[in-house]
């Protein structure tokens, strides 16, 4: 099994760009309440939105060469999402790893482990979702995996998959599902305004999302 896979499918950029004028919880609940890491891979920072092709990376524990591996492999639009096995309490990435992802045109990260230099990677525009802040040092000695499927924030990532990542977290979308999935986004959302619009009015949730039920039938009235 070769451990670095070159090509991946990457997804047509007009879906990435519909994809990405959605939230990525509205998403998740037209995934079927599926594919949303857990809450321990967090922004490192307010107001960041992220959406594109993951490209998937297995670093050993306190490695981060596949990292720089995966940079030097990715395309204008990727997401690199890294798994780095139990230890999370190391910098797998940092200010250089960050300049060098943006000359390459990366448009994010998302890893279950630690990073560093938050405060200049935030200033340099560059989203992260990450389970730790920690500046402890990683060597670069040992071959990991590249585009293989891994496991972050409790989530099978295949490569080729859509990453969404804003403030509720990152939603993760196979390929094979992407039309299905933006179809039923777009329509929960309109039909979302039209509920907001209700409620604008004075309408309540009881009422239009058929909650009442639940109270009257425990015996509750209101």
């Amino acid at each position: 099994m070769d451990r670095i896979i070159r090509d991946v499918p990457r997804i047509p950029r007009e879906i990435v760009e519909a994809y990405a004028a959605l939230g990525a919880a509205t998403v998740y609940e037209a995934n079927d309440q599926s594919g949303a890491m857990d809450h321990t891979i967090r922004p490192i920072a307010w107001g960041q939105h992220v959406c594109g092709t993951a490209i998937t990376v297995r670093c050993f524990p306190a490695d981060n060469l596949m990292l720089h591996t995966a940079i030097a492999l990715a395309q204008p639009g990727d997401v690199i999402v890294a798994d780095v096995g139990d230890l999370k309490d190391a910098g797998y990435w940092g200010e250089i790893t960050t300049v060098a992802a943006i000359a390459r045109g990366v448009a994010g990260l998302v890893i279950a482990g630690g990073i560093r230099d938050r405060e200049v990677i935030v200033k340099r525009g560059f989203p992260i979702w990450s389970s730790a802040i920690c500046m402890r040092a990683t060597v670069k000695k040992t071959l990991g995996w590249i585009n293989h499927p891994v496991v972050v924030g409790g989530v099978t990532v295949h490569p080729g998959d859509l990453i969404l990542g804003d403030d509720d977290g990152v939603v993760v979308v196979p390929q094979a599902k992407l039309a299905q999935v933006l179809e039923k986004a777009r329509a929960r959302e309109a039909n979302e305004a039209v509920v907001m619009q209700r409620l604008e009015r004075g309408e309540l949730t009881l009422d239009i999302l058929g909650f009442r039920k639940a109270l009257t039938d425990s015996g509750i009235t209101l």
